[in-house]
C-alpha cells in the first residue's frame, strides 16, 4: 500500500475510533439520565448498544496499530456530538432519539468514506472491517428511526 493511502486510512480510522468512543460515553450518560415510563425502552436499547459500539472502537484501534499507526490516548480526544448530550429535561426522549440518529448518520457517512478510500488503496482488510461496522450502524439507525416514528406519533 502506498504511504499516502496508509496515512489517510490511519487518520480516518482514528477519527472513527473517537466517534465510537464518544458514542459510548453519550449512550452511557443517556441510558442513565433519561426518566419516565416512555424512556425505559430507549434506555435499554442504548445500554445494549454500548457493547457493540465499544467493540467497534476496539477493532478500529487494533487496525490502526496493525497499519503502523499510533494508538491514541485520551489527551487527543475532541468531543463533537453536541446533539447526543443528555437533555436538560430528563424526560425528553425524542431529543435523545434524534441525537442517536444524527450520530449514526455521521458514522455511516464516515464509514462510507473509509470504504471508498480502502478500495482505492487496495486495503481490503480495513475495507471489510468498515463494511461490517457500516452494517451495524445502519441497523442501529433503523431501530432508532422506528422509535422516532413511534414517539412522535400525533
Amino acid at each position: 500500500m502506498k504511504e499516502q493511502y496508509r496515512k489517510q486510512i490511519i487518520d480516518l480510522l482514528t477519527v472513527a475510533y473517537w466517534m465510537e468512543i464518544e458514542t459510548v460515553t453519550n449512550y452511557i450518560a443517556n441510558s442513565v439520565h433519561l426518566d419516565g415510563v416512555r424512556a425505559e425502552e430507549i434506555k435499554k436499547s442504548l445500554a445494549a448498544d454500548i457493547t457493540a459500539e465499544l467493540t467497534h472502537a476496539q477493532m478500529l484501534v487494533k487496525r490502526v496499530k496493525e497499519l503502523g499507526g499510533a494508538v491514541p490516548g485520551s489527551m487527543q480526544f475532541k468531543p463533537t456530538q453536541k446533539s447526543l448530550q443528555p437533555p436538560q429535561d430528563s424526560t425528553d426522549v425524542v431529543a435523545v432519539i434524534k441525537g442517536v440518529i444524527e450520530a449514526e448518520d455521521g458514522a455511516i457517512e464516515h464509514y462510507g468514506k473509509l470504504i471508498e478510500l480502502c478500495g482505492d488503496a487496495h486495503d481490503y482488510v480495513t475495507q471489510d472491517l468498515c463494511i461490517t461496522q457500516l452494517g451495524d450502524e445502519e441497523g442501529h439507525r433503523t431501530a432508532f428511526a422506528g422509535y422516532l416514528k413511534e414517539y412522535t406519533k400525533g
